[in-house]
């Protein structure tokens, strides 16, 4: 049975977005989702600041990694991080809505490589995230036979 590659990325997204409570915890949204790309918003919040005022890192890093997982199970196999890297580019702000887009760069086999930009309501960017990913066995959301 072949199913439309949109539908299965929507299905996916939404059977992730599911059992994700820690990305719900944060107030992130899936925004959009097709196959080889996600987009996320997460507000910031007083709880999220660092001793500077500004988000921590580790939110700003959660957000792009989520991006990043939504964007490489969009196909519906799962997928796991293998490793990520982030540089971050300026700071966010209490109140500022982030968003992360994360775009597949690369699919060959098991591997995938995705970058991810996260920016400002303004469209500052914030960060900017490299993932590779690696296909385990399964997958993400099951289909009616």
């Amino acid at each position: 049975m072949q199913i439309d590659p949109q539908a299965l990325a929507e299905l996916a997204g939404q059977t992730m977005f599911e059992r994700d409570p820690a990305s719900q915890a944060l107030g992130m949204l899936l925004a959009e989702i097709r196959p080889g790309y996600a987009r996320m918003t997460m507000p910031v919040r007083v709880d999220m600041l660092n001793g500077h005022q500004t988000c921590h890192g580790g939110y700003i890093f959660m957000l792009a990694d989520s991006a990043f997982a939504f964007a490489c199970n969009s196909h519906n196999l799962n997928t796991v991080g293998a490793g990520c890297t982030i540089d971050y580019l300026a700071p966010g702000r209490e109140g500022d809505l982030l968003t992360a887009e994360a775009t597949e760069q690369a699919l060959a086999g098991k591997t995938g490589v995705y970058d991810v930009t996260v920016t400002n309501q303004d469209g500052r960017k914030v960060a900017l995230l490299r993932g590779k990913s690696h296909r385990v066995a399964g997958n993400v959301a099951e289909l009616a036979q």
